[in-house]
């Protein structure tokens, strides 16, 4: 696995890749017309790419077919859901996916970007844990939150302020990374589901 060290703010950077990368897919939560989630989950996929562990596919409901998503969602490694909160919960495009497939998500790490308003999403994701752990996914403890995130990006999809939550992406990349090298190795080993007596 790739070495880690720490930065003098705390933030855990990865490097010298994994052969082959970790496949993370970025997986779009929100379908609904002028969707702060494109420019949430763009943020979130520019700070994977590069020269690092991880390469990196989008999972838009709103823009692939259940086939093309599903075959997305097989071969990867790892997942990272950007969703945001609607009524307390995550929206309903996003379930309809996690509940049109199964096997995808078996054995493998699932990672949370969030956003909304006083709550940053996080109340989506204390749900969307339990039905991970249904379907027998392993959920990363750190996320990445954006509270009142309609004020926190400008037209063009950046960040007004950056520091604190591409530090909270460091963190979170970082236990990724191990648990997705972790479980692609153990699901090679004995594939999930063909457990020892």
């Amino acid at each position: 696995m790739a070495p880690l060290h720490r930065q003098p703010s705390g933030a855990l950077i990865m490097h010298r890749p994994l052969i082959p990368q970790i496949k993370v897919a970025v997986i779009y939560g929100s379908t609904r017309q002028g969707r702060l989630c494109t420019k949430v989950a763009g943020w979130t996929i520019a700070q994977i790419e590069g020269d690092g562990p991880f390469c990196v596919e989008s999972v838009d409901p709103g823009a692939h077919d259940l086939a093309e998503q599903k075959e997305r969602l097989g071969r990867a490694d790892a997942f990272i859901v950007v969703t945001p909160e609607y009524n307390r919960s995550f929206p309903a495009p996003l379930k309809a996916l996690i509940d049109a497939t199964g096997a995808e998500w078996r054995g493998k790490p699932v990672a949370f970007v969030s956003y909304g308003g006083v709550s940053g999403g996080l109340r989506a994701v204390e749900q969307l844990r339990l039905v991970f752990a249904e379907l027998h996914a392993a959920t990363i403890r750190d996320g990445v939150c954006f509270a009142n995130a309609w004020d926190q990006f400008d037209e063009t999809g950046r960040l007004r302020d950056a520091d604190r939550a591409e530090r909270a992406m460091a963190t979170m990349l970082g236990q990724l990374h191990w648990w997705a090298s972790a479980l692609r190795t153990a699901r090679n080993t004995v594939p999930y589901g063909q457990f020892a007596a």
